[in-house]
């Protein structure tokens, strides 16, 4: 069951292929982690926030 990286939140098996690398089964970052974006090889705070 792959899981988010950053909040350990679930996510889905087609989530996790579309937004991920191939052969990298857990998303750094999902929906559920509110403000934050993939930069390169880390996680960072949006720099403009997400609409609610």
């Amino acid at each position: 069951m792959p899981e988010c990286k950053n909040c350990g939140t679930f996510v889905t098996a087609d989530y996790a292929r579309v937004f991920t690398p191939q052969g990298v089964d857990e998303p750094r970052v999902c929906p559920e982690c509110e403000d934050k974006i993939r930069d390169g090889a880390d996680v960072r705070e949006a720099r403009s926030p997400r609409g609610n």
